[in-house]
């Protein structure tokens, strides 16, 4: 019989036994509802391999599909599986040296890491690091995997920041930091390569989105990928180059700079959001990327959605301003 591996645990699934009955047999803590596969408030992750049954991940986003998430109301184990609460009992961890720090703009640093561990991830996740005393923030990827464990963190200087303060003048190549992680689910999936894919960006957010676009290109994505990167003044654009590089050697990409005022000649005028859905007003079918500042990455949610976007299709991710850190040490 199955054995259900759980919080260190080895429960025995009886034959024709759902995952979550087995592990309410038992007495264990899960969270469930309507028991039939529709609330997904039991969800968890297979943490061995792909989980049994293509019906215990109907209706599951696919980037949790990807990462094993699945149902147990109704998922019936055809073998061993070791599961856990998504996001609470499997948290990788790893310590990283800084190898190199470059600014890309007059605020924004780009932190080029290297894993001691092997550390699986996406590109558009993020990873959480850690100061020795205690403070801890979250940067996306802006790289995507290539088994080498180096990771790309893009990191703008905040106004009394402690861990941007710390990172760009403390921080020197050689130190070693600690990374927990990867989390998020705002990535690229190498299916449906021939459907549109639409990134809308401000500021740092432009760190996942670029991640996603090399990803999408390097699985050999056919459909259009259009990338909006927008920021109140020219000055706070970076990747520029990179990015126009990128678009002259794949058709398939656009790139389009957006600034509220100032802008020159190759950006354009307003809003990225805006810009974004004035220019691809029928989003049926496409995949949209939103990440950024949390009043636009929720009103592009909405208006994605209004033009067609399936909610399951918007993959969003808001950068939020941390609260200060109680702490002796300031930076």
């Amino acid at each position: 019989m199955p054995i259900i591996t759980y919080r260190n645990d080895n429960f025995v699934c009886e034959t024709g036994e759902t995952v979550l009955d087995c592990l309410l047999r038992h007495k264990q803590e899960a969270p469930s509802s309507c028991r039939s596969g529709v609330c997904q408030s039991c969800l968890m992750q297979n943490l061995n391999g792909t989980p049994p049954s293509n019906t215990s991940q109907n209706g599951i986003k696919d980037t949790f599909q990807a990462q094993g998430y699945f149902l147990p109301c109704v998922c019936i184990p055809t073998g061993d599986m070791e599961i856990c609460q998504p996001n609470r009992d499997a948290v990788g961890k790893t310590i990283a040296k800084i190898l190199s720090k470059t600014m890309l703009n007059n605020d924004v640093l780009r932190l080029t890491l290297q894993c001691a561990d092997v550390f699986n991830f996406r590109a558009g996740q993020f990873i959480s690091v850690h100061r020795p005393d205690g403070l801890i923030r979250s940067y996306s990827i802006a790289n995507r995997n290539n088994s080498s464990g180096i990771l790309e963190l893009h990191v703008r200087r905040l106004p009394g920041g402690q861990m941007s303060g710390w990172i760009h003048d403390v921080l020197i190549d050689g130190s070693r930091v600690e990374l927990t992680g990867p989390s998020g689910n705002c990535f690229y999936i190498p299916s449906d390569i021939d459907g549109g894919l639409l990134l809308i960006g401000t500021g740092t957010g432009l760190a996942p989105l670029a991640g996603i676009v090399n990803d999408a290109l390097m699985h050999g994505h056919n459909g259009p990928i259009r990338l909006y990167h927008g920021s109140w003044q020219p000055e706070g654009l970076y990747l520029i180059e990179e990015l126009q590089k990128l678009a002259a050697k794949h058709t398939n990409f656009e790139y389009v700079p957006c600034v509220d005022q100032n802008a020159l000649d190759f950006m354009k005028a307003g809003r990225a959001d805006q810009i974004a859905f004035r220019e691809n007003a029928n989003l049926k079918s496409w995949r949209v990327f939103l990440c950024g500042h949390p009043e636009m990455v929720k009103s592009a949610r909405k208006q994605a959605f209004l033009l067609g976007a399936s909610m399951s299709r918007i993959y969003a991710d808001p950068f939020v301003v941390s609260k200060p850190f109680d702490s002796n040490i300031m930076i």
